[in-house]
Order: structure tokens, then sequence, then C-alpha cells
């Protein structure tokens, strides 16, 4: 049985919120999964049943959001920025690393969307992490934004080009829409991402449908499945085969390069992925395989 605490983590001179899963009974230090959602999501929408699948199985977990966004703290809200994002999944990592009854040489990082393609970035500035599980995962930009009609990449791109100048000026950032009907301007406009995200959000999320413009001006140099070549660690890559928000065949390439690569593919879009028992089952059995593996 999974208990949860809701803890506070020093990031910087802000707090990152985050709830802590402790597994019962034990009987040693234990591995520790990392986990934060995707682009612009929180840790209330769709994760804790991740956690709990995870936990029960039998290993500690640490969900957390991001500077700027959800129960964090960080002024200015809705600031989406990869570099510090990635610098939070290493705040959070070496916090976890000094928890007592964590084995600190048995790290899993875990990503989804926006953060699969984190978690590939950060584990590979960082050997000793045990394993990484991506998610539908954000590995190269290019395809993805030629699902996005160009009239919306020019109006964002227009938005994110304003909202620099504000930032320059020290003032409140420009905003635009995380998600929303085709045709709209928005970072994601694909039929099934406003219900798709929409249900997978908690009753009680903190989640904003907004997300500082700048982003639009760095999002095409982003392309954090180019090293997975050089990743040692066993890798799981789940991917959704009908994903038009992030399409699978930079993914699947990415899974292909690593030296200790997994796949998995399932035949429905982006955000059934959270849905599926079936995803969660496969992921708790590589954790068993690879870190018994690890612990021998």
């Amino acid at each position: 049985m999974a208990t949860r605490e809701d803890v506070q983590i020093p990031a910087d001179g802000d707090r990152l919120a985050a709830y802590l899963y402790r597994p019962d009974d034990t009987g040693g230090p234990v591995p520790c999964v990392v986990m934060a959602h995707g682009f612009s999501a929180t840790r209330d929408d769709g994760l804790p049943a991740y956690a709990e699948a995870f936990c029960d199985a039998g290993y500690a977990v640490v969900v957390f959001d991001y500077r700027h966004f959800g129960a964090s703290t960080g002024q200015p809200r809705q600031l989406l920025d990869i570099a510090m994002q990635q610098a939070d999944y290493r705040t959070v990592i070496g916090w976890a690393r000094h928890l007592e009854g964590v084995d600190p040489d048995r790290i899993v990082l875990w990503g989804t969307s926006f953060s699969g393609g984190h978690v590939l970035a950060v584990a590979a500035d960082d050997p000793r992490v045990a394993a990484v599980i991506s998610q539908a995962p954000f590995t190269d930009s290019l395809p993805v934004l030629r699902e996005v009609p160009p009239r919306t990449v020019a109006a964002l791109s227009l938005a994110g080009v304003r909202d620099q100048l504000s930032a320059w000026r020290r003032r409140p950032p420009v905003l635009m829409p995380a998600v929303g009907e085709p045709g709209t301007v928005a970072a994601m406009t694909s039929p099934d991402a406003k219900p798709g995200f929409e249900a997978i959000l908690a009753p009680n999320s903190l989640w904003r449908n907004e997300v500082a413009a700048r982003l639009m001006l760095r999002l095409a140099f982003y392309r954090p499945g180019a090293g997975t070549a050089h990743l040692q660690m066993p890798l799981l890559v789940c991917v959704c085969d009908d994903d038009a928000v992030t399409p699978p065949g930079s993914s699947v390439a990415a899974a292909h390069r690593a030296p200790r690569g997994e796949l998995r593919r399932y035949p429905y879009g982006h955000f059934n992925i959270y849905h599926d028992q079936q995803v969660k089952a496969d992921q708790v059995a590589f954790l068993r395989r690879v870190m018994d593996r690890t612990a021998a």
C-alpha cells in the first residue's frame, strides 16, 4: 500500500511542490522513481495513478511540479523554460538521493510527452541514473512542428517575439494557450488535444491553459532524442502509434539508437496512454526486471 506525503523541495530560492510516495515494509533501501508532467500540466493531472502503481510494486516515487507551475513557487507564472525544467529534475534527483530508505544508485527518471524528452536529456548528463521511462515523448521538434498549421506557427512565433520583448523590458509575460480546438492559435490543436487534455485533469488541478510564448523562439531547436545512443542505462520508450501531438517516428528511432533501449508500441493517440492499465503494467515489469539486475 502507498503512503503519500506533500513535500517542498528547495530549488534556487524557490520551492518545488512534490508528492512523496513510500511503499510499506520495504526491508531495505528501495529504488526511487522521479516524475514530472509534460507541457504545462501539473502533478495531479493523471500522474498519481502511475505513482501508485510504482509504489504498490515496492518503489518510492517523487512527483513534482516545475517552478512557475502548479503548486510550486516561481515568478512569473506559466514560464516554461526548457533548461530550468531540466534543472528541476536534477534538483529532485539530488534530493531523492539523500532520502532515508532510498537507494541513491537506483534513481529512475520517468517523463511523459514534453518531459519524456527532458528525462532523455537529463539522463545523458547523469550516468548514475539507473533507468529511464519515456512515455509518448517529445524527442524532436521538427516532426512536432510539421503537425502544426503554418498560420498557427507564424502566430505563435509572433507572440514569442512579443513575449521576449516584454521579458527584456521586465513586463508581464505574453501568454499563449497550451491547448485549443483545431484551427485556433494554441501550442496543441490536434483533434484529440483539447478533449484529451481535459480528460486527464484532476478535480483539484492547478493547471492553467497558459504558457509564456517566448518558448516558441526556442522550441524548434529542442531535440532531446538525438543523444540516446550515449545512454548506458536501460531505457523504456512507450510510443503511441496514432500520436498526432508527438509523432512516433523520431521516438521509435531514439529507442532503437539506445544501447539498452526497449520499445513498446500502443495502438492509439497521445492522450489515451494515461488511461491504459497495460502501459502501467508494462512499465512496472520493466522496472522489476532492470532494478533487480541493478541490485544484483
